[in-house]
């Protein structure tokens, strides 16, 4: 966890100062049973009321000044933890967002959000609380202890005997419940994916009508967390009984041999009253300090956590990368016995070698689990490959600096994902500097701005999360206009328009053909052969492997696959005869 301190370095004086008013505040708290005693001992003894009232004033003055230290602490506890979460959560932020997708696929979206939220919030209050108690609590403890053994060193056996107690109680429980807290934070994950999910397909859930399922299977994770947290609980409720049930023990201990020390005169009334004094103290202390012994166990297990998040490094990095010159002679993309697999399972992706030209057209088509979406995630450096060599114009992919290869590629994903703002905002995310006429020129290209335009606010209609306020087509075209801008030199369609229907399908893939600058690549990924049949080549995958390349045509005679796939789609001979004629008009 050694990577989480140096966050705290430049909150220094915070944790030297808090601790220091915190002490302080400690010291004249120790001070007042002094001044009890004396109060009893000399002013009510001696019915000297001019004594009474000038100690009860120190009394007064005491409290204000613990007072105002304490607040003090406070403040900077305050300052001190909030800067150290914010900037936690901005530098694991940045973290995350630097990670491959091998690394986000280990962790999982919703691990990485309670990290993210409820694990930086319980370090954060763990920071506060280490420099407003961490101090405090012990130092009580001690400093009654020392200031019983000075008052009177024959009564302070008592004090020794019922410290080591307490702590042995604590060291118990802490040892019970630390490793359990880490299990919980685990089992609130799985609550967290479960409900994410959940809310993400409510239209698929609903349509099954598997609420009660759902609810049901929700339930079950919560129970389970809850008995666990139950279950730690009833162990550390046992503190404060514990520790009451010590101290009060040592309280009545006190009284009963202090009345006969005082009945012997060996010992001041005044004196056995401080005694119970330091003893509240201590009590009230070893209570802070049992319920600080549940609260750093959890901060311990999120810092575990978060560190055990920012410690994990990417396995796609540029670092050291120049930017790369590349050859206009080379083919755009190049696979060269390229193999790829998802950590320890079976290959996606097996000994693909192809070629892709600059200004082709080239589908990619297969059945589910294929290997498509594998193959187009490798292109932009989303995962290396495991074997063989991806270049692209000539260069190896690992040898691009991330930024400069990825603005050269447009992807476009399997879900259409837009971000909440504007049409505008959304269209800018690979060219903030793009001009309305070029935002304006992709969304003709990619069939939105019809529909745009009939917005009242045009390029300023707003965005809700997700693009919810959208249609499914609509979010789809607006994806790819968003891909479009600045004319990249490689554009890639991951079954991005399976909510398109076939004629603003046509109208897209004629849109691409006409007004893409000619050297641009352009892949296709699509379950429909007719969106890829015009398409200057083809690859037919299956279980990770090629086993078709070239045209249409050429597919027809010699995959299997293919055939099987482009006439399973075919339905009346006139419409075979519709679609043909537009494909060849493309």
């Amino acid at each position: 966890m050694s990577n989480l301190y140096k966050y705290l370095k430049k909150y220094k004086k915070h944790l030297i100062l808090g601790p220091i008013f915190k002490l302080l505040e400690a010291i004249f708290e120790l001070i007042v049973p002094f001044v009890m005693k004396q109060i009893i001992d000399v002013g009510i003894a001696e019915k000297n009321t001019r004594y009474i009232l000038s100690m009860g004033g120190v009394l007064v003055l005491l409290a204000v000044v613990g007072l105002a230290c304490a607040l003090f602490c406070q403040y900077v506890a305050s300052r001190c933890s909030q800067g150290f979460g914010t900037e936690l959560r901005s530098v694991l932020f940045c973290h995350i967002n630097s990670l491959s997708m091998n690394e986000s696929d280990k962790f999982g979206t919703s691990s990485m959000v309670t990290r993210f939220n409820s694990d930086v919030n319980q370090v954060q209050l763990g920071v506060a609380m280490l420099i407003r108690l961490a101090i405090r609590a012990p130092f009580l403890v001690v400093g009654a202890t020392v200031s019983a053994i000075i008052l009177k060193p024959s009564m302070s056996w008592i004090f020794l005997v019922a410290a080591p107690l307490v702590a042995l109680v604590l060291y118990l429980i802490m040892a019970k419940t630390m490793p359990v807290y880490t299990k919980n934070q685990r089992k609130l994950d799985k609550i967290t994916s479960i409900a994410r999910e959940d809310l993400n397909g409510m239209r698929v859930v609903r349509a099954f009508s598997e609420q009660q399922r759902e609810q049901r299977r929700f339930e079950d994770a919560t129970e389970d967390y809850s008995h666990s947290v139950i279950a730690i609980g009833r162990i550390s409720a046992l503190l404060n009984p514990l520790t009451f049930l010590i101290i009060n023990a040592a309280i009545v201990t006190l009284l009963y041999f202090g009345g006969q020390k005082i009945d012997a005169g060996d010992l001041t009334q005044g004196e056995l009253i401080a005694f119970v004094n330091y003893m509240t103290q201590i009590s009230l202390a070893l209570v802070v300090v049992a319920n600080m012994a549940v609260l750093f166990s959890k901060s311990y297990a999120s810092a575990k956590r978060v560190s055990e998040l920012l410690a994990t490094e990417s396995s796609v990095t540029d670092e050291g990368n120049c930017p790369v010159e590349e050859d206009d002679n080379a083919p755009a993309i190049s696979f060269k016995n390229v193999s790829f697999q998802y950590g320890g399972g079976g290959y996606a992706i097996k000994n693909l070698s192809v070629d892709i030209y600059k200004g082709e057209t080239v589908g990619i088509i297969g059945g589910t689990g294929s290997g498509k979406s594998t193959v187009i995630n490798l292109i932009p450096r989303f995962y290396d490959v495991t074997e063989g060599q991806l270049l692209i114009d000539g260069a190896d992919v690992k040898l691009y600096p991330l930024e400069q290869l990825r603005k050269k590629i447009g992807l476009v994903p399997q879900q259409a994902m837009l971000f909440s703002g504007t049409i505008r905002s959304n269209m800018k995310w690979r060219n903030p500097d793009a001009t309305d006429e070029e935002i304006c020129d992709a969304l003709k290209i990619a069939q939105a701005y019809d529909f745009v335009m009939q917005k009242p606010d045009k390029l300023d209609s707003s965005v809700q999360q997700k693009g919810r306020n959208f249609s499914g087509g609509q979010r789809q075209r607006l994806s790819i206009a968003r891909a479009l801008v600045n004319a990249p030199q490689i554009v890639i369609l991951d079954d991005s328009t399976s909510a398109l229907d076939f004629a603003t399908d046509l109208a897209l893939r004629r849109a691409l053909n006409a007004y893409l600058p000619p050297k641009t690549t352009k892949i296709i990924i699509s379950q429909r052969a007719t969106s890829i049949k015009s398409a200057d080549k083809i690859i037919v995958l299956d279980k990770g492997e090629v086993v078709g390349l070239g045209r249409h045509e050429q597919l027809l005679e010699t995959c299997d696959i293919y055939r099987e796939i482009f006439m399973s789609q075919q339905k009346a001979p006139h419409e075979m005869q519709e679609n043909n004629q537009e494909e060849e008009e493309v």
